[in-house]
């Protein structure tokens, strides 16, 4: 048995291993980017309803009526 084969063996694992962890951090990456997206889309919406109520303080700045 060669002594490297075991060294070759456990490199070849974790360039599997980096590779698959690149994937889900590309995935990721996107999704993030995609759920930026959509809160800012959101945020821009609220915003527009909340001055088409007439408000004053918008909403995130308003105490919660229990207070």
């Amino acid at each position: 048995m060669n002594k490297l084969q075991p060294l070759e063996e456990a490199i070849a694992h974790l360039t599997r291993v980096v590779e698959d962890l690149s994937d889900v951090v590309a995935r990721q990456e996107s999704e993030l980017a995609r759920m930026r997206a959509r809160v800012g889309m959101l945020l821009e919406r609220e915003a527009e309803r909340e001055v088409a109520e007439g408000s004053t303080i918008p909403l995130g700045d308003q105490k919660p009526p229990h207070w």
